[in-house]
């Protein structure tokens, strides 16, 4: 018997991938004024098939049924940016748009504890038998 479903330990990548993206952002930040840095970026793609490898399970009641095979995914990590526009230094880092993902990063996390909270406060209430 499966005691807990893959939510607690899907949530924990999701974590992952936050704390990864605030690195990622806060050296980009750190190094705004570097001649020659380019930009990096956290692969959410990347992040997403690492945390999808190997949980998904299916029955194929026909030999035309896909298979949930995921292909080849490196581990994530950080990428620099395509498409970055340089400054006059080849530096790419736009502070203002580093500061917007970094609001956005900030709230996906917090919406990610939220869920990590609820989700062991729903165990919680079953250990103390609903009451």
């Amino acid at each position: 018997m499966k005691l807990f479903s893959g939510t607690i330990s899907t949530l924990e990548k999701a974590l992952d991938y936050s704390s990864l993206k605030q690195k990622v952002i806060s050296q980009n930040i750190a190094n705004a004024d570097t001649p020659n840095y380019k930009a990096k970026d956290a692969s959410f793609k990347e992040a997403f098939q690492s945390a999808l490898k190997g949980s998904m399970e299916a029955n194929k009641s026909d030999f035309r049924h896909y298979d949930f095979k995921n292909g080849s995914s490196s581990a994530q990590g950080a990428v620099t940016k395509r498409n970055a526009s340089y400054n006059h230094n080849g530096n790419s880092v736009d502070v203002d748009k580093e500061m917007a993902e970094l609001a956005t990063n900030q709230i996906y996390y917090n919406a990610v504890i939220e869920r990590v909270s609820g989700k062991f406060s729903s165990l919680q209430n079953v250990l103390r038998g609903g009451k």
